[in-house]
């Protein structure tokens, strides 16, 4: 009996001895382990049949990630721990994951034709350039500058869905297709210094498309940061697919090409034609439910 309470005893020094050591690896434990996010995948689709679809429009929406809702897809401006906002993760998954871009000019938003490194890169303003400076003496001499992406110009967010009424549910879904990052910095004048930003031209420019389903892993394993609760975060899929973001209508799929709304709109009509696309939808689901 001695003796099983002598090995017991040592037994139990040895692993607080060796649970000491862990903790003294890592300066700062965790309370717990977050298992729950990291490992999330999303959550699949139900089958849709095509007989089943009786009515679907698409969709393009505008995110702008300055409002006060849609602030957990802007912050952190750069990575902090494992907090990412949602341009830093996208760009993430396209350096590290493998995550394919598409050209926003060429196949418009169809998906159809991938872009390089290089060419994601451009988009980004990201190229080396040579520009005059002035030296300790006055002189203008010519300084090579080398190239930077300009991730803080990336303020808004183009996104591709797809409305459909399935008679087998009698509901209204939304898919969405793609995510367009966009950057809206001003037009620079040559030879013009210290340009006022307020008051400059600003201008918008798409620098890829990213087809939403193939980076639906990459987005289902990061969090969002949760303003009220730390514990309760959700991950950037979720936020997606529960709608929890705000936006505006920027176009929809017509006989006139898929032009914008602010092409035969201006100011506070383009918002109202927006409300009143919204509000189509809505009374087209009305009018196909079956009781």
């Amino acid at each position: 009996m001695r003796t099983f309470s002598v090995v017991t005893i040592a037994f139990i020094m040895a692993f607080l001895s060796s649970g000491s050591t862990i903790f003294a690896q890592d300066s700062k434990p965790e309370v717990y382990e977050k298992i729950h996010i990291p490992h999330k995948k999303p959550i699949p689709y139900p089958y849709t049949r095509e007989a089943d679809v009786m009515w679907t429009k698409t969709i393009w929406r505008m995110i702008d990630l300055r409002e006060k809702m849609n602030l957990p897809l802007f912050f952190p401006t750069k990575p902090i721990g494992e907090r990412m906002s949602l341009i830093s993760l996208l760009f993430y998954g396209i350096d590290n994951e493998g995550l394919q871009t598409y050209d926003p000019y060429k196949g418009v938003d169809e998906f159809k034709v991938p872009m390089s490194k290089e060419d994601l890169e451009r988009q980004m303003d990201n190229v080396p350039k040579d520009v005059q400076v002035a030296d300790t003496t006055g002189q203008m001499v010519t300084k090579h500058i080398s190239g930077e992406r300009k991730m803080d110009q990336i303020k808004k967010i183009l996104v591709k869905e797809k409305w459909f009424f399935d008679k087998n549910y009698s509901t209204m879904e939304v898919r969405i297709l793609g995510l367009c990052p966009i950057r809206v910095y001003p037009r620079e004048i040559k030879g013009a210094a210290n340009q006022d930003e307020e008051n400059a031209e600003m201008l918008l420019k798409e620098v890829c498309w990213i087809y939403y389903p193939e980076a639906r892993s990459l987005l289902a394993s990061h969090p969002v940061y949760n303003t009220f609760n730390d514990a309760q975060q959700i991950s950037f899929d979720d936020l997606f697919v529960q709608r929890r973001f705000s936006s505006y209508i920027y176009a929809e799929s017509n006989v006139y090409d898929n032009r914008r709304v602010e092409e035969y709109t201006a100011g506070l009509e383009t918002l109202l034609e927006s409300d009143r696309i919204k509000e189509s939808i809505m009374n087209t689901e009305h009018d196909l439910w079956e009781y």
